[in-house]
């Protein structure tokens, strides 16, 4: 593998070991997610004061991080999708993220991949490929933040961790259900938390009641609002992994939107308020949005 450059990086102090599986994530430009950097230390690329580095190494800080970044292969196909950036500044960024393509992973036609050549790049001195800091479903429409800056994606990354930002939801749900409530049943055997309120309802032949629902996730896991508005007999219109047979509408996709983030920017401390409106499908259902 031909070395390109060397980058070197000087722990901080910890109040309290941490894993280099933790800590690396990041602080190098194209180490921005768990997977990369355990790539790069399957690939001996990482030294800790001149030693191998290992998962389990823990930083005290002080430590000499070292990096053998590889020659970039330039014959990478790119992939041309254009995005709606809805706010970018130097140091993030967020997308409206279209419905049926995945944010990230092995697949070529993902968000990851399409970020490059719709985000300006930032110029601070650790700017970065920009990477989503979160998931969206593959069917799911709305907003995705993005780190444009080692420094930023570490920071936006705890702020999800610390549950310091807070995302709000809409939804179109099928069947009667009340006008509000939580939703505390485990998804995948953790806890998971959903509060949810009704906002309007209108009579279905086909599914008695259409109900447009806002909803505030208080926990993230995986097709969490998904599974939990399923569970108490109200799945999302469209849900086909988890909507009620025969009751599946098919060809119009999920009725599941990320609509709004509210965070305080790690940098400019400046209070974010972002939203996207909803796709126009919702108002062929609810004439209230129109």
């Amino acid at each position: 593998m031909a070395i390109i450059s060397t980058e070197t990086h000087i722990a901080a102090t910890q109040d309290k070991p941490v894993r280099f599986q933790e800590y690396g994530v990041g602080i190098f430009i194209g180490l921005n997610t768990k997977s990369a950097l355990k790539k790069a230390i399957k690939k001996g690329l990482l030294y800790i004061d001149a030693k191998k580095a290992s998962t389990a190494t823990y930083i005290y800080g002080l430590e000499t991080i070292t990096y053998n970044k590889p020659k970039e292969d330039l014959s990478k196909k790119r992939l041309v999708l254009d995005l709606e950036v809805i706010y970018q500044d130097n140091y993030l960024a967020l997308i409206n993220k279209p419905a049926g393509i995945l944010v990230s992973g092995n697949s070529f036609k993902t968000i990851d991949n399409a970020l490059e050549q719709n985000i300006t790049k930032s110029n601070l001195p650790d700017a970065t490929k920009p990477r989503p800091v979160h998931r969206l479903d593959y069917p799911t429409t709305g907003l995705l933040l993005v780190g444009k800056t080692s420094a930023s994606i570490l920071a936006l990354n705890k702020l999800f961790q610390n549950k310091e930002i807070t995302k709000t939801y809409f939804a179109i749900t099928i069947g009667s259900m009340p006008k509000e409530g939580e939703i505390n049943t485990n998804v995948d055997n953790k806890k998971a938390a959903s509060i949810y309120r009704v906002l309007e309802s209108v009579p279905s032949k086909k599914y008695e009641y259409l109900n447009l629902v806002k909803l505030f996730p208080k926990t993230g896991r995986k097709h969490q609002l998904r599974n939990h508005l399923a569970s108490i007999g109200n799945p999302i219109l469209g849900d086909a992994e988890y909507g009620i047979e025969g009751k599946i509408v098919k060809g119009k996709g999920l009725y599941l939107h990320a609509y709004s983030l509210t965070f305080i920017h790690p940098f400019t401390n400046e209070k974010m308020n972002v939203i996207k409106d909803l796709p126009a499908k919702y108002g062929k259902i609810f004439c209230s949005l129109l």
